[in-house]
């Protein structure tokens, strides 16, 4: 392969000149330094310059350096022997074991989209349990299907994410991926000896690109983790569960890629490309007729404002949202859901049945009501209220409870046993409550 020559290096910008032979947007070329160092070409200029990235943060290179081209993007190992193991952005171990045999392992370009299926839709819906009330109720988890978990700092996205994993997994049902996307290293290491301890790791893959990694890394993490269920899905005809933690933190390392590229970021004051990008990520977590993937996203919600540019268009892209609340939240109640703006386009007669349908018209019809009757209820008092308001206040008060619910998950902290509610025992919980 021909040879370019480094130009300059700024920070993790790398610039290369190529006189012939220029490598493809997305390729890998590597740079001869002591570090041997990986660059990904990010854009080509008519004059054969090429912009890099410096993907692992080297140190090594300095302009003059001779760089050739390898024909390859980043590949990273899949197939059985990834299952129940913890690779980064690159396909690097991360759990102290050895590196994937590349002799005896297939491998996979991440950026490389895969083939256009025939567009699937399951004859039936099917419908997977969670054990979690709120989430079984009000936002059912439908096989092939994409639910968000939203909410600011520290409100328990995280914890929500690893108690689905817990409960979900459990059930043995197809594989589970996750991303870790921009995360704490600590949240990682839990959600890992989880896994462990539950036996749970034979059917998961993880991948992680934590806060602690240059935005290169945090940028490709979830790409990579999604081209690994691709191949499970399309090779293997799998139903995959996935699962990334955080969304936000993938368009937060977008955006600082955009900054130090110097492009001009758009109005939101976010990088110029964020539709296109977080569009064709999660056009990447589909079903086909070979596998389902089924996604369970959290996105972080900066300052607690939902209307965020970034936060709306990736709830535009989900089927369904949980919106955690730090009011709910003050009020010791776990999972932190606020009920009211909690919403999801899969709870319908024909998907969730009869039953399960007209119990959340009349539970969100209380929920509503008991909203506007709190600042009534501040000034008069409840004695002041009808009886019938009075007693659809307290019911709506029994719901709230009702759905307040202890984790497998936080047992180890707390002491306190899990607990799991099937989907029948939860909506004969809301009957009894709401049929008063």
């Amino acid at each position: 392969m021909s040879a370019g020559v480094v130009r300059t290096v700024k920070d993790l910008v790398v610039t290369v000149q190529f006189d012939e032979d220029s490598p493809a947007i997305g390729e890998i070329i590597m740079v001869d330094s002591p570090g041997k160092t990986a660059l990904l070409v990010s854009s080509l200029e008519h004059n054969g310059v090429a912009t890099c990235l410096n993907v692992r943060s080297d140190r090594t290179i300095q302009k003059g350096m001779a760089v050739s081209r390898t024909g390859k993007g980043i590949e990273i190992p899949v197939g059985a022997t990834t299952i129940g193991r913890v690779f980064d952005a690159l396909g690097g171990p991360l759990d102290g074991q050895p590196p994937m045999d590349p002799a005896q392992t297939p491998v996979k370009d991440i950026l490389k989209l895969p083939q256009r299926g025939t567009s699937f839709t399951a004859a039936k819906p099917d419908i997977l349990e969670t054990g979690v009330k709120v989430i079984d109720f009000f936002t059912p988890f439908v096989k092939g299907r994409k639910m968000g978990i939203i909410g600011g700092a520290g409100v328990g996205k995280t914890v929500l994410t690893m108690e689905l994993i817990h409960n979900v997994a459990k059930g043995g049902t197809g594989l589970s991926f996750f991303a870790g996307i921009g995360e704490r290293i600590r949240e990682g290491h839990e959600l890992y000896e989880t896994l462990q301890e539950n036996d749970l790791l034979k059917n998961t893959c993880m991948f992680f690109g934590q806060m602690n990694e240059n935005p290169v890394q945090r940028a490709l993490v979830g790409v990579a983790a999604v081209a690994s269920a691709e191949y499970f899905r399309d090779e293997e005809s799998k139903d995959i569960l996935f699962f990334a933690d955080n969304m936000y933190r993938y368009v937060q390392a977008r955006n600082e890629l955009a900054t130090i590229l110097a492009q001009i970021p758009n109005e939101g004051g976010y990088e110029p490309t964020i539709f296109s990008d977080i569009k064709v990520l999660q056009d990447r977590l589909s079903s086909n007729e070979k596998g389902s993937i089924t996604a369970v996203q959290t996105i972080y919600v900066p300052a607690d404002d939902l209307s965020d540019p970034a936060v709306q268009m990736i709830q535009h892209e989900l089927d369904g949202i949980i919106v955690l609340s730090r009011k709910v939240a003050e009020q010791g109640i776990r999972p932190a859901v606020d009920l009211t703006r909690t919403t999801s386009s899969l709870l319908t007669p024909e998907i969730v049945g009869e039953q399960h349908y007209s119990l959340s018209v009349k539970a969100q019809n209380l929920l509503q009501k008991y909203e506007s009757l709190k600042s009534i209820i501040a000034i008069i008092g409840e004695n002041e209220l009808s009886p019938a308001d009075r007693s659809d206040f307290a019911k709506a008060k029994e719901l709230i409870q009702f759905f307040s619910q202890h984790m497998f998950v936080t047992t180890a902290l707390n002491g306190v046993p899990g607990e799991y509610s099937t989907r029948q025992q939860t909506l004969d919980g809301v009957e009894k409550i709401v049929g008063k």
